[in-house]
């Protein structure tokens, strides 16, 4: 059983990265190895704001879920918006809690996907670089593959709340490919 956690790095209701997660959901349950794939959801906003003292008292118990599913992960699967050129706060923060403690945290040797969208003609590809560095600094294991970026995904996002243009399609499914061809891969292979 291969076991992904999906994360949007936005908190919005109709967030346009979380109809990014809609649609590898999709693409996971549609594939011919789906009964072989476990999908679950990490919702970011729901983790305080990172405290060093609120972490020495065993953090909070969503804290506690959070580190316990991603520990228990194969791959995470994350998409993300681009403020100001990078990842959100919310993520970040996210991310902080789950490098915790450094060297053997829930993130250290974790296969990682990157994805971006927004309403602009970048996609929010300026995140991934940024999310990219602080992932490998906390010893993740980002998936090797070209910037998957969805532009102006708000005129592209169906009623349904996911995508069907079929380059995204294919980009995404090109992604879970790779994510799954790098879970399989002992750590440091190819390296």
């Amino acid at each position: 059983m291969t076991k992904f956690v999906l994360i949007s790095g936005s908190i919005r209701r109709d967030s346009l990265n979380a109809s990014v997660l809609a649609t590898v959901r999709r693409l996971l349950a549609e594939r011919p190895d789906a009964d072989g794939i476990e999908v679950g959801t990490l919702s970011v906003g729901l983790l305080p704001h990172f405290d060093f003292d609120v972490e020495q008292a065993d953090g909070s118990a969503a804290v506690r879920e959070a580190k316990k599913l991603v520990r228990d992960a194969d791959a995470l699967f994350i998409s993300t918006p681009s403020y100001n050129g990078a990842m959100p706060g919310v993520l970040k923060n996210a991310l902080d809690w789950l490098s915790r403690p450094g060297g053997d945290s829930p993130l250290t040797g974790r296969t990682v996907a990157l994805a971006s969208a927004s309403p602009g003609a970048r996609g929010g590809v300026d995140a991934q670089a940024a999310l990219a560095a602080v992932l490998t600094k906390c010893g993740a294991r980002v998936v090797a593959h070209e910037a998957v970026a969805v532009p102006r995904a708000g005129q592209l996002r169906t009623e349904d709340g996911d995508f069907t243009d079929p380059e995204v399609v294919a980009a995404l499914a090109s992604l879970i490919d790779a994510t799954l061809t790098a879970v399989r891969e002992p750590a440091g292979a190819g390296a």
